[in-house]
């Protein structure tokens, strides 16, 4: 089947799982999910340990870190996961006034429907995202690229459908691309009465075409694609804290949010010697 029959399949039945999304139902669905997560976490590390052989010898070390999934980190997504289930649901009224003719007029913010993502090899990626979408009762249509595939199939078939099923939700609420080939990418950026909204994470050029082409199809992006993160250390900054701060910034080669300048005020009693890895 063509790749965009396969793209408007899984977001049309998003679309209509995305109707039933309730706080209290996701909330279940996300916890759900964390313990499956941890129950089948055997099947994760399989498909993701097939993603990194395949890509051994394609991918730089940086990419192959951030592809990489192992027993601590699976930790870490559960704990986010858990994290994102017991957040406080949206406060959908901002504010409402009364002029002076009587009528009531009110700003809710209201889900979009279907939010797309497109994210290259970092697999966690698809439960964070997905996460955060149910949890502002949208649901998802995510592509990831050949590298990840794999492991994101499991993630979403595995773990996410299951939770939302058992929570008596659609398990369309979160799709997927099923292609490797990068023409997923583009379909998912020009389909606006499926999906409206594409966050898009990757490299710079990729990220700059799915942007433009996206603008030709009026379909909205929330791109970020140049990564690299900041710390200023004040002068009166906690010294220990500080030391953490920079040594969680330096903990993985690949991510965009990977610490890229330390700013340390001279006139202060903190300094900092990190260690690269």
């Amino acid at each position: 089947m063509p790749i965009r029959d396969d793209v408007e399949r899984e977001a049309r039945a998003a679309g209509v799982a995305a109707t039933g999304l309730g706080d209290e139902a996701v909330a279940a669905a996300l916890t759900e999910a964390a313990a499956i997560l941890r129950a089948r976490r055997g099947e994760v590390l399989v498909a993701n340990g097939a993603d990194v052989e395949a890509a051994t010898g394609r991918l730089d070390e940086g990419t192959l870190d951030r592809l990489r999934l192992d027993d601590a980190r699976l930790d870490a997504l559960e704990r986010q996961v858990l994290a994102t289930a017991v957040l406080e649901p949206l406060e959908r009224e901002i504010g409402s006034r009364t002029p002076a003719n009587g009528l009531v007029v009110s700003e809710r913010r209201i889900p979009i429907g279907v939010v797309g993502a497109n994210f290259e090899a970092r697999p966690n990626v698809a439960l964070d995202v997905a996460g955060q979408l149910l949890k502002s009762l949208n649901a998802a249509v995510l592509r990831t690229g050949a590298a990840a595939l794999r492991t994101v199939t499991v993630l979403v078939d595995e773990v996410l459908r299951p939770a939302l099923a058992g929570a008596g939700l659609g398990p369309e609420a979160v799709g997927l691309v099923r292609h490797a080939d990068r023409e997923g990418a583009r379909v998912l950026v020009s389909m606006p009465a499926l999906v409206p909204l594409v966050i898009l994470r990757g490299s710079g050029p990729s990220t700059a075409e799915l942007v433009r082409l996206a603008a030709e199809s009026d379909v909205r992006t929330l791109a970020h694609a140049e990564g690299g993160g900041v710390l200023y250390v004040h002068a009166a900054a906690d010294r220990d804290k500080a030391l953490a701060l920079t040594e969680a910034s330096l903990d993985r080669l690949g991510v965009c949010n990977r610490l890229n300048l330390l700013l340390v005020d001279r006139s202060g009693n903190v300094s900092v010697t990190a260690r690269w890895r």
